[in-house]
């Protein structure tokens, strides 16, 4: 890596932790409707949240019993921190992660994304980001995403989204 990851605090925190993915649990689905539950999250994903039927159903139903889906938990030193999922939308093979408010800022999301895109053959691999989501935007590029250009309004987004590409 450049100098500016050795200066980087969230690159600098993660070498003290250990960033593990694992198969998705349906009891992993409290924590994960929790994170999605927090107001500032959601605020910053630009994604509403949704009510806890229709929050569980739609793990059920679309991604944790869907063979076209890749999904893993995110775990650091033994604790259940977020998701990772690869999954197809519109024809587009798209990557998005969810970690915890509490977890943000510790490289945790980069890390998770490193050891997550070999798992996926899928390519190209898009993401869709709000165009505030400045750490978000830095963890894609760092793995080798590219802006593409376009910006994206998907259904329950309150705003267009910033589309990202890795070839």
């Amino acid at each position: 890596m450049g100098d500016s990851a050795q200066t980087d605090p969230e690159m600098h925190s993660v070498t003290t932790q250990s960033v593990n993915l694992r198969a998705i649990e349906i009891s992993d689905l409290e924590v994960f409707f929790s994170h999605q539950s927090d107001p500032i999250a959601h605020q910053l994903a630009q994604f509403p949240p949704r009510e806890r039927e229709a929050f569980f159903t739609h793990w059920q139903q679309n991604i944790l019993y869907n063979k076209q889906v890749l999904s893993r938990a995110i775990m650091v030193n033994g604790v259940l921190v977020g998701n990772i999922v690869s999954f197809q939308y519109n024809g587009q093979s798209l990557v998005g992660y969810w970690i915890g408010r509490e977890y943000w800022g510790k490289g945790i999301a980069t890390q998770a994304l490193k050891v997550f895109l070999p798992l996926t053959s899928a390519r190209p691999l898009f993401a869709h980001v709000a165009k505030h989501n400045h750490a978000s935007l830095r963890v894609l590029l760092r793995q080798g995403f590219v802006l593409t250009g376009k910006q994206i309004k998907e259904s329950e987004d309150t705003q267009a989204l910033i589309e990202l590409k890795l070839s």
